[in-house]
């Protein structure tokens, strides 16, 4: 359930966001005005804000970046407002959203920040053991390492296990801890007191306060700092953690999910993961088999993300015609179910006709495998290359080059941020700013699926 904090009036048209968002599951808060919604964020944080550009969208954002909030802020207002927009969009924020507001676009901004609420589709008897076994431990209190390859839906069977606790009437708080640099991760976790550093102007709680009563993820836990690792696993074993610059240790009652595409073994083997927070973690071990290990699940899972796309864009529900099957029981899926997702998107957007034909199942050719403990690098997606590619670069400026790569890449994903950052081997926070420099350049960037593109006048 995602936490929606919104800044404005609920009279106007932002109360239609709100009423759209409620309906869809989200669990809503509201400020009358930027430093109110700073206030109520540093209490109770979110996963998202939407800010009317009636206020000050720039002074929010400085401030949550003074005080270490890693929180995406939606500027909010009418599509005539370009000024506002511009004027958001440089400050930060992490796109526009015109009112009134459209159903599917709140649909997907709730899904991007929440994942999919749905009970995980599973056919394959291999999921389903698996499954059962995450339902069976769902009520116990220990602490659960989710282990798979990127793509595969750790956070999705995280949230489902959430949901099948005793503690589904509490929040479930999620946190990357590959998104974000160790001194932005540490004040996201652990909150801070009022100057513990430079901006600190109020004390904040952290995710572990934020998760009070409820469910801690800590996604790609492998690559946290093993100074970090250190702090975790004392909040797990004190069950207390401390604030930065705090002089008293903070009570937290909370239960921790991990999620890894590393073999934390391996890692703890090469002195690179902390052996007693892996057996912290892994009081219970749950392994998501890569899609191509559980054939079944192939068809059911395009078959729903054919029906959620189709209802995304305004268009036909279309059935896969037995020749598009084959072409996808036939395909490896190295990206796994974010791969079949995309992919059946595309599809859904190309398909013509009464059905979804083999036609529109337009495969990405293979990328290299990149070895977990590898440094990965900017992966250029397929395309027919010329003679002499690198000579054609000669005499580019290197931010172009970059640009095009990037916008391509964004393209070739159908807007979906987190694959794109994953395939050019950067993070999704240097992907989010680049695109946040080209909007401000007038430079349409592809939105986030569901929702139209538009490029912002410089003004």
């Amino acid at each position: 359930m995602a936490r929606i904090l919104i800044i404005g009036s609920l009279e106007a048209e932002l109360g239609t966001a709100a009423r759209i968002a409620a309906a869809r599951g989200a669990r809503l808060a509201v400020a009358e005005g930027a430093a109110a919604g700073l206030e109520r964020l540093r209490g109770e944080g979110a996963d998202l804000v939407l800010c009317d550009v009636m206020h000050d969208v720039a002074w929010l954002i400085d401030q949550m970046a003074a005080e270490r909030m890693a929180c995406p802020v939606v500027a909010c207002g009418r599509p005539d407002d370009a000024d506002g927009a511009v004027r958001a969009i440089r400050a930060g924020a992490k796109d526009f959203l015109p009112l009134p507001p459209d159903p599917d676009l709140i649909a997907a901004m709730l899904q991007a920040v929440a994942g999919d609420p749905e009970r995980p589709v599973v056919r394959d008897q291999a999921m389903a053991s698996l499954l059962a076994r995450a339902e069976q431990v769902a009520r116990a209190e220990a602490s659960v390492l989710i282990m798979g390859e990127s793509g595969t839906g750790k956070e999705v069977l995280a949230r489902h296990i959430h949901a099948a606790s005793r503690r589904a009437r509490g929040p479930f708080v999620a946190l990357n801890c590959a998104a974000l640099p160790e001194a932005l991760l540490e004040s996201e976790l652990f909150g801070h007191e009022k100057g513990a550093f430079s901006g600190a102007v109020a004390s904040r709680r952290g995710k572990f306060e934020q998760a009070e009563g409820g469910t801690l993820l800590l996604d790609e836990i492998g690559e946290m700092d093993p100074r970090l690792q250190a702090k975790i696993l004392r909040a797990i074993q004190e069950r207390e953690i401390d604030r930065l610059g705090g002089s008293a240790p903070v009570k937290v009652d909370v239960r921790i999910l991990a999620a890894t595409h590393r073999d934390l073994a391996s890692e703890v083997a090469r002195g690179r993961f902390r052996e007693d927070l892996y057996f912290r973690l892994a009081v219970v071990r749950l392994r998501i088999p890569a899609l191509r290990e559980r054939p079944g699940d192939i068809l059911p899972l395009a078959r729903h993300f054919a029906k959620r796309y189709a209802r995304a864009n305004g268009l036909p529900q279309r059935g896969l015609a037995p020749a598009a099957e084959a072409v996808l029981m036939a395909h490896p899926w190295p990206g796994n179910v974010r791969e079949l997702e995309n992919t059946l998107h595309r599809a859904v957007l190309l398909a013509e006709g009464s059905s979804i034909g083999p036609e529109a199942i337009d495969m990405l050719e293979h990328l290299p495998a990149i070895a977990p403990d590898a440094v990965p690098l900017p992966v250029a997606l397929p395309v027919a290359p010329p003679a002499k590619p690198v000579s054609a670069l000669v005499g580019r400026r290197m931010e172009e080059v970059e640009r095009d790569l990037i916008l391509e890449t964004l393209s070739h994903c159908l807007g979906n941020r987190t694959r794109a950052a994953e395939m050019l081997g950067i993070s999704i926070r240097t992907l989010r700013n680049k695109l946040h420099e080209y909007r401000a350049a007038g430079v349409t960037v592809p939105p986030i699926p569901g929702q139209p593109p538009f490029a912002l006048p410089v003004g």
